[in-house]
């Protein structure tokens, strides 16, 4: 009998329902502007049906229950930059953001004068692990605007230090980290060769001709649209898939 109700409970065990996953959130068709809007051939962004956008200090106290009625469906929030910067409004945008019921995940603006190590740390120690979050995200380009850091290493280096980081971080927060990028950066760098999922920049070509040949998740389109909710230009991105795509890829890539 001891043995029978040990069995028992060891089948239960292995019943037992996965941890919890997001739910199916109504995905709201895009109703954004673009101040300066390219005439797409083709196929592009309204050849898809779910959109979002990525932000950082620059967009101050956004109204983002408005930007959710617009058909902002997810955030891509910057959290962090190098081994030591925090974007000060991190914390709030995921705050507003979570209150109007958009799916958010964080980002992190890659340094190439400090070790892939201690960014990864930073990163890990400023940004918490959130059920129903979106994967980390390691945005790869060049920043010719800093003051301290205009290095640019060997592809190899390069492509070295990005799995270092992904790797890290990837096992903190249990999901492979998706990987931003722009089209100078993606050909200097062959960045395809990386193992992870891709966010690409095109604002004046298609993912497919700007980047033939490569498997996306996300493109962001515009750097100029008009988002209700928010002041100035935002950066506007679309999901490669449908909206049951969308639903499934949350299931299968959100933390947990």
């Amino acid at each position: 009998m001891r043995a029978m109700l040990i069995l028992f409970l060891l089948l239960a065990a292995c019943a037992r329902p996965a941890p919890p996953v997001p739910g199916q959130m109504q995905v709201v068709p895009p109703a954004f502007g673009d101040s300066r809007p390219h005439d797409w051939p083709g196929r592009g962004p309204a050849a898809y049906g779910v959109h979002g956008i990525d932000v950082s200090r620059w967009q101050a106290a956004p109204d983002w229950n408005a930007a959710r009625a617009a058909g902002v469906n997810f955030a891509f929030l910057k959290a962090t930059e190098g081994g030591d910067r925090l974007d000060p409004a991190f914390g709030s945008h995921s705050e507003g953001a979570a209150r109007a019921g958009i799916p958010v995940g964080a980002y992190h603006f890659f340094y190439f004068c400090t070790p892939a190590e201690d960014q990864a740390r930073w990163f890990i120690a400023n940004v918490p692990r959130r059920a129903g979050n979106l994967p980390p995200v390691l945005d790869l380009e060049w920043n010719p605007h800093s003051p301290t850091c205009t290095f640019r290493p060997d592809p190899a280096v390069v492509r070295a230090e990005a799995r270092t980081w992904l790797d890290i971080v990837g096992r903190h927060y249990g999901q492979r980290p998706i990987v931003y990028t722009t089209p100078d950066f993606w050909d200097r760098n062959d960045i395809g060769q990386l193992d992870a999922e891709f966010w690409l920049r095109s604002t004046a070509a298609t993912p497919a001709d700007r980047y033939p040949g490569a498997r996306w998740t996300f493109w962001q389109y515009t750097a100029t649209g008009t988002v209700p909710g928010f002041s100035g230009g935002t950066d506007i991105n679309a999901f490669v898939g449908s909206a049951s795509a969308w639903h499934d890829w949350r299931i299968r890539r959100s933390l947990r």
